[in-house]
């Protein structure tokens, strides 16, 4: 026999109504993404976030396409890394430290609120020029050893000065366009190897000869600057250019350092479309996880 307390299979089940469904804490819902929010920030801000190279500046160690993550502790926390810059600029800085040399860093610079990606080629209270071409650092130049030239895809994001309007663009290392016997075609520009003080070295490409970044008068790093420059020697508006002309205008303070290039993630040729599929088509072979931390080779003491 039944148990008497037992439901009636056989009775009909009460209707879900409006009433009798639990109501949304639409308050409750909307803090929690609130929260959510503000953890993501606070993580962009203070630990890492990623970021994307939009120019050919630094080629060849990064192109056009590359998906990276940026370390923000390295050097202390300042205005520069927020991940949003709206409150007004301040040069405190939190737990201050300084970059090495051969250092990438994400750099905010004066009266301007997007991120720019440079090398530090020199450090507080170093004496920097270039002559023809060549930094020299402190009375001595640092080495740069030709090397075979690197070879990069021949994408149309790499070819095209990242200064141009689509509309007029031209290729800008046509002159080193090459095809390999396999058929692939690729970007071979002439191409160095640098050797800063403390063994740092890296490449950077210096395609000609341009008066106006290749020979820049000696300056002294004031306290609490670096000097930035980039690998793409004939395409970067760096310490060597001035404001007018988009520069950095000299050192560059280290409250306007946002953090350290650790490594590339995955990188994207451009070709992508609105179909998630083509991602996998756009994917450039070998760069996911590249390190971006330059190799350290020994040297005279």
């Amino acid at each position: 026999m039944p148990h008497p307390d037992a439901a009636d299979p056989a009775a009909p089940a009460e209707p879900v109504t409006s009433a009798t469904r639990e109501k949304v804490d639409w308050i409750a819902e909307l803090r929690g993404l609130v929260w959510m929010l503000l953890a993501v920030l606070a993580f962009h801000s203070f630990v890492a976030k990623p970021f994307y190279i939009p120019s050919i500046s630094m080629m060849p160690n990064l192109l056009v396409g590359d998906r990276l993550v940026v370390s923000k502790f390295p050097y202390g926390w300042n205005w520069a890394s927020a991940s949003f810059h709206v409150l007004p600029r301040s040069t405190t800085r939190l737990l201050p430290g300084t970059p090495q040399y051969g250092d990438i860093v994400i750099v905010v610079p004066k009266d301007r609120t997007d991120d720019l990606i440079k090398r530090v080629v020199a450090l507080p209270g170093d004496r920097i020029a270039v002559v023809n071409g060549q930094i020299v650092l402190n009375g001595k130049p640092v080495p740069q050893a030709e090397v075979p030239p690197v070879q990069l895809p021949a994408d149309p994001q790499l070819t095209c000065n990242d200064r141009t309007p689509a509309y007029y663009c031209y290729d800008t290392f046509a002159a080193f366009r090459t095809r390999l016997p396999s058929g692939r075609e690729v970007i071979e520009p002439p191409t160095r190897q640098e050797t800063l003080p403390n063994g740092a070295t890296y490449l950077i490409i210096k395609d000609r000869f341009d008066p106006e970044v290749d020979n820049v008068p000696e300056v002294t790093v004031p306290a609490g600057h670096v000097y930035l420059m980039g690998d793409n020697r004939n395409h970067s508006a760096d310490s060597r250019v001035p404001a007018w002309q988009e520069g950095l205008d000299g050192p560059v303070p280290l409250s306007d350092i946002g953090g350290r290039a650790e490594f590339v993630t995955f990188s994207l040729d451009g070709s992508q479309t609105w179909n998630p599929l083509s991602l996998w088509r756009a994917l450039r072979e070998g760069r996911s996880w590249t390190s971006l931390r330059p190799v350290h080779v020994p040297t005279e003491k």
